[in-house]
């Protein structure tokens, strides 16, 4: 049975939390992306990396190779980053994926951080 979007976030952030406290700040994204997607399979929530998302104009498919990090659920985006500070540019990569995929909400998560409630976005649709 699927979960309500809201208590698939609060376990992705508590998953994500987890992965911060055990490899910290400085990594590439790929390893936090590997690593969280370790900790929600241990946590038992179906999840998808690296899912390609098409995109159309004018009912025509465009193949831009857009991946979106993580679906956890079929529900909820997951964008991960590891930069010096969020962009609004990356706040508008995340709601894109949300239209484009049908999902209502999304995680933007950045490692680079001290602690990382100082990088987490949660965005709504």
């Amino acid at each position: 049975m699927s979960e309500l979007p809201n208590t698939i976030t609060d376990q992705v952030i508590g998953a994500a939390i987890e992965v911060h406290r055990e490899l910290g700040p400085g990594l590439l994204e790929s390893a936090y992306e590997a690593a969280l997607a370790y900790e929600l399979t241990q946590r038992g929530l179906k999840m998808e990396r690296q899912k390609d998302q098409p995109v159309r104009y004018k009912g025509l498919p465009i193949d831009l190779g857009f991946r979106i990090d993580l679906i956890v659920d079929g529900q909820v985006i997951v964008e991960l980053k590891a930069v010096e500070s969020l962009l609004p540019i990356h706040d508008a990569q995340v709601l894109t994926y949300m239209k484009l995929s049908g999902c209502r909400l999304g995680l933007l998560i950045n490692f680079n951080v001290p602690l990382l409630k100082q990088g987490l976005r949660r965005l709504a649709l």
